[in-house]
């Protein structure tokens, strides 16, 4: 009698209604980190309401399209794990810069859509390079993650970035009160509602913060039903030099970002990624942002947010995230519906936000517990690749006096930590020394040998 294969927890299909609150779960998460990126770009490009919510509602679908794209797969486009995709922040300040003095949003989508194309082109090259991380590199980028999305969390607990009552102590309570419930929820409540711990807190901090004048549902009364975002609305792309050059350094910065998620999120659903696995992943992102220079928005990566939320709610289907991509996509068609989601006050999502990027944070700690430290060199490279990860986060002014390309890759913790980390494993644990390294030794490589 023929037995059948066990499926992969990846591979997994959820019924239904776990499929949608799961999902929502995901949305959530990555929501208020979504609608940052365009918000930034079209306030200081000073562009109307009405083109504002075009932009939201455009970097939505798109973020969705995105999404479905990397969670289900098409041909070599798509990693096919639990990965959400969303506008990548390392983008923002180039985009101001050309935005405001370098031709406006045509220069910004014509710079967009060469950055994706080079990052199709340069995947198979990044695919070739996962030799060269190790348990060592991969615990500590995914440890650098964590620890640089915590600020995030605590903005948001505050009241959000420039709001007027930031820091009010009402403002951490309800935020204490959210961080509360998750916790209650994932140690008490059946398997099932522990899993969707982080939802259930943000629904019940919702619930809290209504009637206590957290949050104004006026923005939905004024939102459109349908919105249907055609490509190339604010006029045909201009490609400018300077520009594409500018870009192409974000881009060479994202690949870093999202291969560090994606080998977190190997290692978080033990499905460990491979090369091939690797280059399909980066030819998403770079397929995603070529469609986001088409349909007005911008360049893509994977999100780490949604890493932390894998790793705490141990829901580890793809078919899960590819659920959020599709309720992404109905958010940016219906934007009454986005308008909803938008109404969730700050630190409601502080509070959800401060257990998810703390579980990156831990993930990467218990990746780095297969490391062998006895020799010191692991523990060099540990201690140097945080302490440049966590500098721009801590000090977010340090390198204002350097040129806008360093400022582009450094000023993105992940990205400077995750160079560093690459860089001195290469030094300690690949280049020939005296004597053989014993780190190498016991990370398994060959010494000297440069594999």
């Amino acid at each position: 009698m023929a037995t059948t294969a066990p499926v992969h927890p990846v591979d997994e299909v959820p019924p239904l209604r776990q499929l949608a609150a799961f999902g929502l779960q995901h949305v959530l998460a990555m929501y208020a980190g979504a609608v940052a990126v365009p918000l930034i770009v079209g306030g200081a490009m000073k562009l109307s309401p009405a083109d504002l919510a075009y932009l939201i509602t455009a970097d939505l679908m798109v973020c969705g399209v995105a999404t479905l794209i990397q969670c289900i797969g098409v041909w070599r486009f798509g990693v096919r794990l639990p990965i959400m995709q969303g506008c990548t922040f390392a983008a923002v300040s180039p985009m101001v810069l050309i935005g405001t003095t370098g031709g406006g949003l045509p220069a910004v989508y014509g710079s967009v859509i060469v950055a994706g194309l080079a990052i199709m082109l340069l995947a198979p090259v990044f695919g070739r390079l996962l030799r060269y991380f190790p348990p060592l590199v991969t615990g500590t980028v995914i440890l650098i993650i964590g620890v640089s999305l915590l600020p995030v969390a605590g903005n948001w607990a505050a009241g959000g970035v420039g709001s007027k009552d930031f820091g009010a102590p009402r403002n951490l309570a309800l935020a204490a009160f959210v961080l509360a419930v998750v916790l209650g929820v994932q140690r008490f409540a059946p398997a099932f509602l522990s899993r969707v711990a982080v939802l259930i807190g943000i629904a019940v901090g919702l619930a809290v913060a209504v009637p206590f004048g957290f949050t104004d549902f006026g923005g939905v009364r004024d939102a459109d039903w349908v919105g249907i975002s055609t490509p190339f609305h604010f006029g045909t792309p201009a490609f400018h030099a300077s520009a594409i050059v500018s870009m192409l350094v974000v881009a060479l910065v994202t690949m870093t970002e999202t291969t560090g998620d994606l080998i977190a999120v190997g290692e978080l659903t033990g499905r460990k990624v491979q090369p091939r696995a690797l280059a399909d992943g980066l030819r998403a992102d770079g397929l995603s942002t070529v469609l986001g220079g088409v349909f007005n928005t911008f360049p893509y990566t994977a999100y780490a947010q949604n890493v932390g939320l894998v790793g705490m709610t141990r829901v580890r289907s793809r078919w899960v995230v590819a659920a959020a991509g599709g309720i992404l996509v109905l958010l940016g068609l219906l934007p009454k519906l986005g308008a909803v989601v938008a109404a969730i006050p700050a630190p409601v999502l502080g509070g959800a936000g401060l257990v998810m990027f703390g579980t990156v944070a831990a993930s990467g700690v218990r990746t780095l517990g297969q490391v062998d430290f006895k020799g010191g060199n692991n523990l060099t490279v540990v201690a140097v690749s945080v302490a440049v990860g966590v500098l721009p986060v801590g000090v977010p002014t340090v390198y204002a006096k350097f040129p806008d390309w360093f400022q582009t890759v450094m000023n993105s913790g992940i990205s400077a930590g995750c160079l560093t980390a690459i860089v001195l494993n290469l030094l300690f644990n690949h280049l020939p020394s005296q004597g053989g390294s014993p780190a190498a030794e016991a990370e398994g490589l060959p010494v000297g040998s440069g594999e």
